[in-house]
């Protein structure tokens, strides 16, 4: 399976964590990071998200220029573990996915996945090859920050 994995981008203040949403920046970097993997071209069979508004906010322009669906997954909401976001993909049938979601949760898909530590910032996306569920394996391919998306997608 490819799985790529994509950080909201950045996201103001609210009074409840639930309820943020993306800032004028935010909103920069999440278009920027639709052109650069519209022209990267991963030919995606999902595109799985956060219930969170800043999540769907970074997945909107994203769904938009690859002409995808977004799917709401309870299991990207922020404070779920790797675990039960690894449990509701191997139920899956898809072989391209992009997963749109947060911190602290990405990265430590990322670590469960292939045992290396990555801090993914905001508005960045990781593509892994996952080798096996059972156990858990797969290598990291790339990590690129929104802005080497926006110049890729110039």
């Amino acid at each position: 399976m490819d799985l790529y994995l994509l950080r909201h981008a950045e996201a103001g203040e609210a009074p409840r964590d639930e309820d943020r949403e993306l800032t004028e920046h935010g909103h920069k970097q999440a278009r920027a990071v639709a052109s650069g993997i519209a022209a990267l071209a991963p030919r995606l069979d999902a595109l799985l998200c956060s219930p969170l508004p800043r999540a769907i906010q970074t997945a909107n322009p994203v769904a938009t220029a690859l002409r995808l669906s977004i799917e709401q997954v309870e299991a990207l909401a922020s404070g779920q573990t790797a675990g039960e976001v690894l449990d509701d993909l191997s139920r899956r049938g898809s072989n391209r996915v992009l997963l749109v979601g947060h911190e602290p949760q990405l990265s430590q898909l990322a670590l469960h996945l292939t045992g290396g530590r990555v801090h993914m910032r905001k508005a960045m996306l990781a593509q892994i090859t996952v080798l096996t569920f059972e156990p858990p394996y797969g290598d990291l391919e790339w990590l690129l920050s929104w802005r080497h998306l926006q110049r890729i997608g110039r």
